[in-house]
C-alpha cells in the first residue's frame, strides 16, 4: 500500500526571492527592463526634479539611493 506524497515544507519559498517585494526593489527591477521609447523631454525634466527633491527628504537610505540613481539616469537620457 502506498502513501500519498506530502509536499515538502519550504517549497515555493524561493519564488519570493525572484519577485521584488518592496517598492524600491520593484523600481530597480523596472529600470533594468526598460525599452527605448520616445519621451517628451519636458516629462524627463519634471520627473528628474521630483525625484531629486524626494531624494533630498527621504529617510530610507535604499529609497534615497534608488531615487538618486533614477534621477541620474533621467538626466543622462536628456
Amino acid at each position: 500500500m502506498s502513501t500519498p506524497t506530502q509536499p515538502k515544507r519550504g517549497v515555493g519559498r524561493g519564488v519570493n526571492t525572484l519577485i521584488p517585494q518592496s517598492a524600491t526593489d520593484q523600481a530597480m527591477a523596472a529600470l533594468t527592463g526598460l525599452e527605448t521609447v520616445p519621451v517628451h523631454v519636458g516629462l524627463l525634466q519634471a520627473a528628474t526634479l521630483l525625484l531629486e527633491e524626494a531624494a533630498r527628504t527621504a529617510t530610507d537610505e535604499s529609497a534615497k539611493a534608488a531615487m538618486a540613481k533614477t534621477a541620474g539616469m533621467l538626466r543622462s537620457a536628456m
